[in-house]
């Protein structure tokens, strides 16, 4: 089986062919993403309009790609699928115009993807995970712990109640004058700062259930950063590796609790899953490499740039989904908030 993938929900257009190996396995033929980045820059963040304009500049040249060096023609695919949300709703509707046109003209099955499920799993496309697994989705928009007991089969164990983690990133990387994209600049200045100067506080600390809170993180950085301005070069530095360190320690003991909660509701995991766009953050996938290896819990964390936006994640999704005997319609329609968990089903202590 072969499919196309397509993603256009936030500021990177993509496209990918993958297939499926005789054992069941997950190839990738081509990957192709065009990043937005220098469009933005001079705003600070994604500007909606022009990401979607981007977007219809860009889909039909890197579609065409994908194809090209997949050595395939849409005649030799099996199937089109394409994220129809969540995300800018702009962006959603070009890839997914896309994505039926082409399933149209060709009379492929067309498959309409989540893109939070695209992420969920990624981890199976490449290294084979079994369900159910516990799985740790941390973007820009998303920072969530969710029970993955099959395709289409998601409990939400944990969320945030307030700021998302590559948000809190992208505001702190703000507040400090940082260029646009935040979190990799944070993560940059963290490097070379010292952790341990700026004792920043660690919301939900050691509560039972696996929740988040960033906002009041956030707001510790800007009163800090406020209070000691003008900032040297060097306390912009120490600040990042202090809000960064927090972010770390936040995770591991939100992810240990998540742990305690998928265990008495599902029973063991078959591994801790890291997805989304945030987990390419080095310090963070070093704590959590260090929290498998002490917990004896397998940890699959894909490579970075399977983390951010790309085609294949939705390629894959697609093949899963087709091979569930799942396809959509030319009806269906974008979803700019679409949950991965259909009831927003909430797991604590084993009870519902």
């Amino acid at each position: 089986m072969r499919v196309l993938g397509i993603e256009t929900t936030c500021d990177e257009t993509a496209a990918a062919v993958v297939s499926v190996r005789p054992d069941g396995s997950g190839e990738i033929l081509s990957s192709e993403v065009m990043s937005q980045i220098a469009e933005h820059a001079a705003y600070g963040g994604v500007v909606p309009e022009i990401a979607a304009r981007a977007h219809v500049d860009l889909i039909d040249r890197i579609v065409r790609r994908a194809l090209d060096n997949a050595n395939v023609k849409l005649a030799d695919l099996d199937g089109v699928a394409a994220a129809a949300g969540p995300g800018l709703i702009g962006g959603v509707i070009v890839g997914l115009t896309t994505g039926k046109a082409l399933a149209l003209a060709s009379g492929l099955p067309f498959v309409a993807v989540n893109h939070l499920e695209a992420h969920a799993l990624t981890a199976r496309l490449t290294d084979g995970v079994e369900f159910p697994y516990l799985l740790l989705l941390v973007s820009g928009g998303h920072t969530q712990l969710i029970a993955v007991n099959g395709v289409g089969k998601y409990t939400r164990i944990g969320t945030t109640v307030d700021d998302a983690v590559g948000e809190a990133f992208d505001k702190v990387a703000k507040m400090l004058g940082l260029p646009y994209p935040g979190g990799p600049q944070v993560e940059r200045e963290a490097e070379r700062g010292d952790p341990r100067r700026f004792d920043f506080p660690r919301p939900m600390l050691g509560r039972k259930e696996p929740d988040f809170s960033l906002s009041g993180l956030k707001t510790a950085v800007r009163l800090l950063a406020e209070r000691i301005a003008p900032l040297e070069q060097q306390d912009v530095a120490d600040i990042c590796a202090g809000f960064q360190a927090a972010i770390v320690d936040v995770l591991v003991d939100r992810v240990r609790a998540g742990l305690g909660v998928f265990r008495a509701s599902h029973g063991y995991p078959s591994a801790l899953v890291v997805a989304g766009g945030v987990a390419a953050n080095g310090a963070i996938r070093r704590a959590l490499t260090r929290l498998g290896t002490e917990s004896g819990l397998r940890l699959v964390m894909p490579p970075p740039q399977l983390c951010t936006d790309n085609g294949a994640m939705i390629a894959w999704t697609g093949i899963e989904r087709l091979q569930a005997g799942l396809r959509d319609g030319m009806n269906f329609a974008p979803r700019p908030r679409w949950p991965l968990d259909i009831n927003a089903q909430r797991v604590h202590n084993g009870k519902a």
